[in-house]
């Protein structure tokens, strides 16, 4: 008898501890979700403000066309160099500088800082000033951080 009542016991200290358990994942996972909604729709608010500014000159001869989120935890800028054709440009030279430039320049502005803090991927793509497609530069988060 003073088995049973052991076991007992014991299965109802374990079923409160399982009960416990599930109401802190469920309150966790609710937590996060309300974070990466909000983390969300401050980033979506961020992108829409910049092409409500674009197309915008945001350095000479570079012109900000648009910014997008192609997939979870990327941004995307939509670039054109204004002085630069894809038939007499030397393509490759330019990424090689333009990829420098970027990457010094993406750990101090202040403007990414939201990407920075939520571990965002940067995406460059350029285009010439008849549209043709040009090169892409992917920044990771580690590299810019």
């Amino acid at each position: 008898m003073q088995e049973k009542e052991s076991k007992l016991k014991r299965n109802i200290w374990l079923f409160v501890a399982i009960a416990i358990a599930l109401a802190l994942v469920t309150f966790f996972q609710f937590y996060l979700n309300e974070n990466t909604q909000h983390e969300h729709t401050e980033i979506t608010q961020l992108v829409d403000k910049y092409n409500k500014n674009c197309p915008l000159l945001i350095q000479e001869g570079i012109r900000l066309d648009s910014v997008n989120l192609p997939e979870e935890r990327a941004v995307q800028y939509n670039l054109t160099l204004v002085k630069v054709e894809k038939e007499t440009g030397e393509i490759a030279v330019i990424r090689d500088e333009i990829k420098k430039s970027i990457l010094s320049t993406a750990k101090a502005n202040p403007g990414l800082q939201v990407f920075r803090e939520n571990d965002y991927t940067l995406i460059y793509s350029y285009y010439d000033n008849k549209k043709k497609f040009l090169f892409k530069v992917n920044v990771l988060p580690d590299q810019y951080q």
